[in-house]
């Protein structure tokens, strides 16, 4: 889950949301090149054939 913006709490509403519903959940803090710094990976729906 991330957000747009510093003053966003709409990612963090929904992580407990889904947490709550024992989903597994990642807070992407800093965004995507927050995600991206802690060497996680991206899927651009390739493999699923959506682009």
């Amino acid at each position: 889950m991330y957000c747009a913006g510093p003053h966003c709490n709409g990612a963090d509403k929904a992580a407990l949301r889904l947490a709550q519903l024992e989903r597994p959940v990642k807070l992407m803090l800093g965004g995507v090149t927050g995600w991206r710094a802690e060497g996680l990976a991206l899927d651009d729906g390739a493999a699923a054939g959506r682009n």
